[in-house]
């Protein structure tokens, strides 16, 4: 492995250790409440959501059935709050690969070695994606136990399916954060940045479906290519995943010649 890489990763792992613990816990929180949920039909199962108002359905990813396993994993883990999570987590990081160490100063003597710029983001965004991948692992395997416990009988290649794109999602906004960190060197610029989109993506996203003056924005918001496959309940959306991929190796290419052609002050 690269010394780049392996540094970086053990630079996030504190972070990342951190941040698996955090979401699992999360997930085995709210998954403990499905039993209840069962047990009373009359307040959670379709007819009784459907008396919320139509914009707080659309933000929960419509709020269909949480008597059902599915519907439950769905609207309370896989709409909103797991992906939540895992973009502020690549977020972080993203922003400790270039634009921290920056502002700290530490960056310029990493640039004194010799290295070349466009191998220093390639190989921080190498340990970005591995990071993230070994979150999505384990916290995937954390899931898939714990809905086989509480009995909410959903297929597993279905979770599988679910937790790529959520991967997928938390690494283009990790990747956000490391382009515009790349090209102006301040974490708290590239952050709004990546509140801003993430905020926005989501609301036009979930909002777009019933609002035609922001519908035709869906499809630049990133969590449409996530969220609008419902893979929890079709499997895998292949050619919505390879937009979200496609997207990140743009953002990564902006960030290295970004990076490439900026005075860092060495």
């Amino acid at each position: 492995m690269p010394v780049l890489v392996s540094k970086s990763l053990r630079d996030y792992r504190r972070a990342l250790v951190g941040w698996t613990i955090g979401i699992t816990a999360f997930c085995g929180l709210y998954l403990s409440f499905y039993p209840s949920m069962t047990r009373d039909p009359e307040v959670y199962g379709p007819a009784a959501l459907a008396k919320f108002p139509g914009a707080m359905r659309d933000l929960m990813g419509g709020m269909e059935d949480f008597t059902s396993g599915v519907g439950y994993l769905h609207s309370l883990v896989y709409q909103l709050f797991g992906p939540m999570l895992f973009v502020v987590c690549a977020s972080i990081l993203g922003n400790r690969a270039l634009a921290q160490p920056e502002e700290s100063g530490t960056l310029e003597l990493t640039l004194t070695l010799p290295i070349d710029r466009r191998r220093l983001v390639f190989e921080r965004f190498a340990a970005l994606a591995l990071g993230l991948l070994g979150l999505a692992v384990v916290t995937f395997l954390a899931v898939w136990a714990l809905t086989s416990a509480v009995g909410l009988n959903v297929a597993p290649g279905r979770i599988l399916a679910g937790h790529t794109g959520i991967l997928l999602l938390g690494l283009f906004f990790g990747t956000l954060a490391l382009a515009v960190g790349a090209a102006v060197g301040r974490r708290n610029i590239a952050m709004a940045v990546v509140g801003v989109v993430a905020v926005g993506g989501y609301v036009i996203e979930t909002m777009g479906k019933n609002v035609d003056a922001i519908a035709w924005l869906r499809w630049v918001s990133p969590f449409h290519y996530y969220l609008d496959g419902r893979p929890l309940y079709q499997g895998f959306p292949t050619g919505d995943y390879l937009v979200l991929a496609g997207a990140t190796v743009a953002l990564l290419l902006t960030a290295i010649l970004a990076f490439d052609r900026r005075d860092v002050g060495v």
